[in-house]
């Protein structure tokens, strides 16, 4: 349980640092909506 919330932490810092403005943020979210659409 501890492991799987570390992870998690380190996985949402990584996203986050990869896009380091709103602007990124907003289109990071758009595509990881789109990938959702695609699977279903």
């Amino acid at each position: 349980m501890n492991m799987t919330r570390t992870l998690m932490i380190i996985s949402a810092l990584v996203a986050l640092s990869a896009c380091n403005t709103v602007e990124g943020l907003g289109e990071d979210i758009s595509d990881g909506a789109r990938a959702v659409n695609r699977a279903f």
